[in-house]
């Protein structure tokens, strides 16, 4: 009598989080490997997310700073990006506690989650198409893993254009542009959100940007009102 024939197993879900030592950029492990010579004290890894899963915000940034989150292993923890962010979290009720730029400081985000286009720290700030298009399997698997998801925002158009690559989104349809707001459409929902989202684009609150008035405070303030009242009355 023939065996019934094995039954397949379920394809498991992909990892929301690279490995310790991810080797899928080259270029990336090469310097993340330098800096743990220079400096074995720091976390100098791939930087996971940071905050609920069932929040209904993902704020998306670009990449690790050096001697921030690549130093702290918290997204915009330990450079100026994150004293603008973490303010404007609070006062718009999406974190609690003191933000004191050290992963220990007790600091709780509130309906809210904050992630990176790319998780490695890259050269110069600057990581290449071809890094960003290795990592977006890492996106697209954290956005996919929030159920209660309604909000995106974009800090900066590098993460802008991978957000709407990751869900198939015409970026001619949807510029970058401060201030910007849109719905990702209905027929994008079904590989990765079950909900329509709102999708908002910010400068990013870089030291440079702030310093040269690209972006000032109550310009990322009203970015993150929006998203506020959307939330609260969308």
């Amino acid at each position: 009598m023939a065996k019934a024939a094995a039954k397949p197993k379920p394809a498991e879900p992909p990892a929301t989080e690279p490995g310790r030592d991810c080797p899928r950029c080259p270029r990336l492990a090469a310097f993340r490997d330098a800096w743990r010579a220079k400096e074995p004290t720091w976390f100098n890894a791939p930087v996971p997310s940071f905050g609920p899963r069932e929040a209904r915000l993902l704020i998306v940034g670009l990449a690790p700073g050096l001697q921030g989150a690549n130093r702290t292993g918290r997204p915009f923890t330990g450079d100026y990006a994150g004293v603008l962010l973490y303010e404007t979290l609070g006062r718009y009720g999406f974190a609690r506690g003191t933000f004191d730029a050290r992963i220990d400081d007790g600091l709780e985000l509130t309906d809210c989650r904050i992630t990176n286009a790319v998780r490695c720290v890259p050269p110069e700030n600057k990581p290449t198409p071809a890094e960003i298009a290795t990592c977006r399997d890492y996106l697209q698997a954290t956005i996919a893993e929030m159920p209660n998801l309604r909000a995106i925002v974009a800090l900066g158009a590098i993460a802008h254009a991978s957000v709407l690559t990751a869900f198939a989104a015409r970026k001619s349809a949807m510029p970058f542009k401060h201030g910007g707001q849109y719905q990702l459409g209905d027929d994008l929902m079904a590989a990765l959100s079950a909900n329509p989202v709102a999708f908002f684009s910010s400068y990013h609150c870089s030291r440079y940007n702030t310093n040269t008035g690209v972006l000032t405070t109550e310009m990322f303030h009203d970015v993150f009102k929006s998203v506020r009242d959307y939330l609260d009355n969308g």
